[in-house]
């Protein structure tokens, strides 16, 4: 125990001894060895700068004791210098596993970035198109109301013409039913040729007897009395014969006596005013109306 942890010799005052650094010089400076106590340090600077007797050293169980105490202080410190190493350690890890999960985030907020830059785009464009679309909508929008108008006016056109071509339907079905009767009128229209042609055949031969049964009494009446006022008149059929002495009826009463098997002209009955009118000139005058028209 007495020969452990004893400090190396003190130098005296005079010349320096041997192995030692003189006393102007710092401890240690020449070959630097292991750090002493600052105990120890303290007593050799007090010893060197100390003037007069030096105190004696201390006791070695005193020693020992602040030997002991350092050794703990030193554990301690290794223990906490472990204990730091450790933590230091733990946060370097912690620190290395911010930093890849820092970068890991920020990649994250770059691809983050660059799809919301692409979205952004894409909105951009859609929006772009939507009002494309939307000034084209505005353009149909105007064709469709134009559309509508024509459609409008169109609907107006064919309504009037729908009422022409119904009105032209019933005059067209007006037409049909007057061309229908066209047969029955050609052969009405035959029917009063042929009684117009009967009727003058009729006129001729009532003209051609009246003027032969007119005639024969007249001659037949000159001859006896030798008169000759009946030719005075005889070229104009429409007269009153005014130079026959004798009435119609006498002449029609002597030629009826004279052709008894004939009532009238071809056994047709009398065309005149009545009944018993012989052939004068209203009924000469009906016949020709015909002719006149």
């Amino acid at each position: 125990m007495s020969g452990r942890n004893h400090g190396p010799p003190i130098p005296m005052k005079a010349a320096p001894h041997g192995g030692m650094p003189p006393i102007h010089e710092p401890p240690f400076a020449r070959n630097p060895g292991p750090m002493p106590h600052p105990v120890f340090l303290e007593e050799m600077r007090e010893a060197q700068f100390a003037r007069g007797h030096r105190p004696l050293p201390p006791h070695p169980a005193i020693i020992e004791e602040q030997l002991a105490a350092q050794h703990q202080d030193i554990q301690g410190l290794l223990v906490d210098n472990q204990r730091l190493a450790a933590t230091h350690v733990a946060l370097k890890q912690e620190l290395e596993a911010a930093q890849h999960e820092l970068q890991q985030t920020d990649h994250f907020a770059r691809n983050l970035l660059m799809e919301k830059d692409m979205q952004m785009r894409e909105l951009y464009e859609k929006s772009a198109k939507m009002e494309h679309d939307l000034r084209g909508v505005e353009g149909m929008r105007a064709e469709l109301m134009q559309l509508h108008a024509d459609t409008r006016e169109l609907t107006a056109t064919n309504q009037k013409l729908a009422s022409q071509v119904q009105a032209m339907t019933q005059d067209l079905s007006r037409a049909n039913a007057d061309l229908q009767q066209v047969p029955a009128l050609k052969s009405e229209i035959g029917g009063l040729r042929q009684e117009l042609q009967h009727a003058r055949a009729i006129k001729r031969q009532t003209v051609s007897n009246a003027k032969h049964y007119l005639k024969a009494p007249v001659l037949h009446f000159n001859g006896h009395c030798g008169c000759t006022g009946y030719n005075t008149n005889y070229g104009n059929m429409e007269a009153n014969y005014g130079g026959n002495p004798y009435p119609p009826s006498y002449s029609m009463a002597s030629a009826n006596q004279m052709n008894p098997g004939q009532p009238g002209a071809e056994g047709y009955p009398q065309y005149g005013a009545g009944a018993g009118a012989g052939p004068g000139p209203a009924t000469w005058g009906s016949y020709d109306m015909p002719w006149a028209q």
